[in-house]
């Protein structure tokens, strides 16, 4: 990289502390990043308050009303933290959590884990504890009754694991068991305020990494530089970190990684996807860059290519579109210039784009044939990848949040190959 997109990218955080004074990507002698500059990021974070959870649970509530549903059932995971605050680790023992068409939210654990579960709840006080020799089942079967139904149906969270919701099924016999997705989706897809400002700020941090990990980047040695550095990074600003990848050179067309050996050399493509949690909640971001030398025309070309068609589906995601027309808009770029068709090699090979929240990937895909329409609230990514097996990969990664007037960024999109953040 020539001085002059150094000098651009010094004025955009990266400092002198960090980087050498001849490149970013690829001099002979670069220094190593300086964690030592980075402090805690968490004094303005606001957690989601009680009273938020308090009313997602009354939307809920609603949301059964409105499809005949008398009760749902959570596992330990990310739908029972996002309605009560509780987090609560997997075992082989179920502990789920019961939220009634009316009424009180109710939990069922271990018994001897009882004093625990105290201690934590946020919201509702009613525990049904089962003894080791006890079927947990039947308290949960208790607890719905409690509620005031005695049949009808009880909506099963996606991600109950099966011994739980098969238990139930063998004692509920009164009940018919369906899916919760009209209840959790709903209420899960659409973001607040306060919502979206942690993932705001999960975003923020992730960049400040990102740049770190840029950092880092040594000719001659492999991926685990920069991932090593961006968690480093993460973690002493706070934050949890979640992943950093890096591919280079022929192992970026694989959107995923590859799991054959990589040793940065100049001129190498360097596609990254790295991400955090703040408070629960996820960023999500992939740059491309060249390492150590002037991009070719080649490099330039597709890289240019993916930037027109993430701008393309940024473009199409407005309020009343259906999130399909987001893919359709990107990957029409992308094989209105040769590549595809569809999901062929060379190409774009998988949907434009995921929904993200307190999980990495949830609900709200950009892909042909989800008919869903954007509504205000609703975060997902914008990521058209361009895969050319054999020689190297692009993608351009950034989230957004839909508003009344249409997207916005958590993260601006890359200005140009040498200059990766905004």
């Amino acid at each position: 990289m020539k001085r002059r997109n150094f000098i651009q990218l010094s004025a955009l955080g990266f400092g002198t502390s960090i980087l050498s004074s001849t490149s970013v990507y690829g001099a002979k002698k670069t220094s190593s990043p300086d964690f030592d500059q980075l402090t805690s990021r968490m004094a303005d974070v606001v957690p989601i308050s009680l009273e938020e959870r308090k009313a997602r649970i009354a939307k809920a509530q609603s949301l059964m009303e409105k499809n005949g549903i008398r009760a749902i059932v959570l596992d330990s995971g990310t739908s029972m933290n996002y309605f009560t605050g509780l987090t609560w680790g997997q075992s082989e023992r179920p502990m789920v959590v019961v939220i009634s068409a009316k009424g009180e939210v109710r939990y069922i654990c271990p018994k001897f884990e009882q004093a625990r579960l105290e201690e934590l709840i946020k919201i509702g006080t009613d525990i049904y504890p089962w003894e080791e020799d006890e079927s947990p089942y039947e308290q949960i079967k208790k607890a719905i009754i409690d509620s005031g139904a005695a049949s009808g149906k009880i909506g099963i969270e996606e991600r109950v694991r099966f011994f739980i919701a098969d238990g139930l099924r063998q004692v509920a016999t009164g009940f018919e068991l369906i899916s919760a997705d009209p209840v959790v989706i709903p209420c899960r897809i659409i973001k607040s305020p306060a919502e979206i400002a942690l993932m705001q700020h999960a975003t923020n941090l992730t960049i400040e990494a990102m740049k770190i990990g840029f950092a880092a980047l040594k000719e001659g040695e492999g991926p685990s530089n920069f991932s090593s550095a961006v968690a480093q990074a993460h973690q002493k600003m706070g934050a949890r970190h979640a992943f950093a990848l890096a591919n280079f050179g022929e192992a970026s067309a694989f959107p995923h990684g590859s799991s054959k050996p990589q040793i940065l050399k100049k001129g190498d493509v360097v596609l990254v996807d790295c991400g955090c949690m703040v408070q629960g909640y996820n960023s999500d971001i992939s740059r491309t860059i060249v390492f150590g030398a002037e991009p070719t025309p080649r490099q330039i070309e597709i890289w240019n290519l993916e930037k027109e068609a993430q701008a393309a589906g940024f473009k199409a995601a407005q309020i009343g579109a259906p999130l399909e027309a987001v893919d359709a808009a990107a990957r029409k770029v992308i094989t209105d210039a040769g590549f595809g068709p569809d999901y062929k090699l060379p190409g774009l090979p998988h949907r434009t784009g995921h929904g993200i929240g307190m999980d990495g990937h949830e609900w709200g895909n950009a892909v042909r044939g989800n008919k869903q329409i954007l509504e205000p609230g609703m975060c997902f990514s914008i990521e058209p990848n361009i895969s050319i097996v054999g020689e190297f990969g692009v993608r351009h990664e950034d989230c957004v949040y839909m508003t009344e007037s249409g997207p916005v960024w958590f993260s601006k999109p890359s200005p140009s190959i040498s200059q990766p953040f905004a």
